[in-house]
């Protein structure tokens, strides 16, 4: 008898708690984007086509195997959290049109900057496929 065991790439615990599935599943997705760092910081590249990246390489791997997934607020604000992260590290900072100073994008700027649905907006309809 175990703990938990690894299964076809999903972490199946005893009390079958999700928090380490989405755990390990963001993992995965902050070693992905380490992977591909060198692409997503590249000034040579337009910002249209680093999120389409993150959101060909990086989300999928990510949102690998939600369908089993029973997201609990906890869950669903990691999940905003990582892609937080993931977006700031994209679209980096803005120069502020008042101060002059340079400072880190406000999530609804990330958001409106991403034009796409949220990991957890993803996550939603494949569990109702």
């Amino acid at each position: 008898m175990v703990e938990q065991f690894k299964y076809l790439g999903t972490t199946l615990t005893y009390p079958n708690s999700i928090q380490e599935e989405t755990k390990s599943s963001l993992i995965s997705g902050n070693a992905c984007y380490h992977s591909v760092q060198n692409l997503l910081s590249s000034s040579m590249l337009s910002k249209n086509l680093t999120v389409k990246l993150h959101r060909t390489v990086i989300v999928p791997v990510v949102v690998c195997g939600c369908e089993t997934w029973s997201l609990t607020l906890r869950e669903e604000r990691r999940l905003w959290v990582f892609e937080n992260n993931m977006l700031g590290r994209i679209f980096r900072t803005k120069k502020d049109e008042v101060t002059g100073e340079w400072r880190k994008l406000h999530k609804e700027e990330l958001n409106y900057l991403y034009c796409s649905p949220t990991i957890v907006w993803v996550i939603k309809p494949r569990r109702m496929r």
